[in-house]
């Protein structure tokens, strides 16, 4: 997959090519490719000249100390770089300033990262916004909104690009004509799921970036998923949990989020519901109850907050703060004109009274509720225009939720 972005060139210096080719080495994760560089005070291109005694004096596992002693590990970092340049990417090792500060602070920062979009959004304000692959049709709505606020207001949106929640929170702030950037469990060319694949080239034709620590090529091992979950925490000031059962890969993220010393907030959920465990308990655990965007963003560090508003112009931050998200989640007022501005007739406004946010309704059941009051095809009109003006939206098997 070729996504056109404003991905910087690097050039492949000798020390982005030490990096890269100890990255590629079987048996060097993170932690021991930190610590072998730490041994070469720093320079990774120094790796290429030593000999194969030097390289085991650096504890590396005898195979990884061959392979790069025996000139394959240079070999395949060459090959690599040039695959990333033909793919439109470029990658990040800790020696270049446009490798997010934030992920240096981690205990095993990634060795490299391989990017397509726009690096600069790595080291800038994020929320990580994860949550279940099933979410019910509050979480999922919760997610897009809350993204969507919040990207509106400058902050950068991370996520796994996963389908549910993840998904959702991507549209969010792309709705929201922000940033967003996806951190995927694969390489840059291989998308999962798949149906996300108009997904992952809107979020880098809309100015986002697309982060993973794999090369290109590697399929999605479930193994990779719980590990790149560190790097969706670290690049963050402040992770949102919006539903997430027991067990699960969202726990891995917050926990993580916790020993990084990030923030973690959490969108409370209904009790009868299991996916309501994870967002429940960390409220129990401290993490933030969270329920509309000045819950996020009166926990930013000041500073952050400002940098935000000189960014995108106080004058707009002021505008779109006012009445937006408590329209989102009042619907119509009294005078029946709801989230697009606009009056809505009187059969809408009934129909859309009966119609929640946080829990479905099947097309069958509204109609017995509303028999003494409309007739079936005004049920079906009200609904056709209610759907097309972007107030509610159909599931399948004829259920309908409002829309956030």
């Amino acid at each position: 997959m070729a996504l056109s972005g404003n991905t910087a060139d690097f050039g492949a210096s000798e020390g982005r090519l030490g990096w890269l080719a100890m990255a590629l080495t079987p048996g060097l994760g993170p932690t021991r490719i930190g610590r072998a560089v730490a041994l070469m005070d720093g320079d990774a291109g120094r790796i290429f000249d030593m000999p194969l005694t030097e390289l085991e004096g650096f504890r590396l596992p005898a195979k990884s100390a061959q392979f790069i002693a025996d000139g394959r590990a240079r070999a395949e970092a060459e090959k690599e770089w040039k695959r990333v340049q033909e793919a439109g990417a470029t990658l990040l090792t800790p020696d270049d300033e446009a490798y997010p500060e934030r992920l240096r602070e981690i205990y095993d920062p990634p060795a490299v990262l391989w990017v397509r979009g726009d690096v600069g959004l790595l080291g800038r304000a994020g929320i990580a916004v994860v949550g279940t692959r099933s979410p019910s049709p509050y979480g999922a709505g919760m997610a897009e909104m809350l993204s969507r606020d919040l990207a509106n207001r400058g902050v950068v949106i991370l996520s796994g690009m996963a389908r549910g929640v993840d998904t959702a929170a991507h549209k969010g702030a792309l709705a929201a004509k922000g940033k967003t950037v996806a951190v995927w469990g694969t390489g840059l060319d291989v998308v999962y799921p798949k149906e996300n694949k108009r997904l992952a080239e809107e979020i880098v034709t809309g100015g986002g970036a697309i982060v993973s620590e794999y090369p290109l090529g590697t399929f999605p091992a479930p193994q990779n998923f719980p590990i790149r979950n560190r790097i969706l925490s670290g690049m963050s000031v402040g992770v949102l949990v919006i539903e997430a059962a027991e067990y699960s890969g969202t726990r891995i993220t917050a926990r993580c989020a916790m020993e990084q010393n990030r923030d973690v907030y959490a969108v409370p959920g209904n009790v009868t519901n299991k996916n309501a465990w994870g967002p429940n308990t960390l409220i129990k655990q401290g993490a933030k109850l969270t329920a509309t965007w000045e819950d996020v963003w009166e926990d930013l560090p000041s500073q952050t907050r400002l940098e935000l508003e000189d960014a995108m112009g106080a004058g707009r931050a002021n505008e779109s703060n006012v009445g937006q998200s408590a329209s989102l989640f009042t619907g119509p007022n009294e005078s029946g004109i709801g989230q697009t501005g606009q009056a809505m007739a009187e059969h809408e406004r009934l129909v859309f009274a009966r119609i929640r946010h946080d829990e479905a309704i099947q097309l069958d059941e509204l109609m017995e509720q509303m028999e003494a009051e409309l007739a079936s095809a005004e049920i079906f009109t009200a609904l056709f225009e209610l759907e097309l003006a972007g107030r509610v939206k159909a599931l399948p098997g004829k259920n309908y939720v409002r829309c956030f």
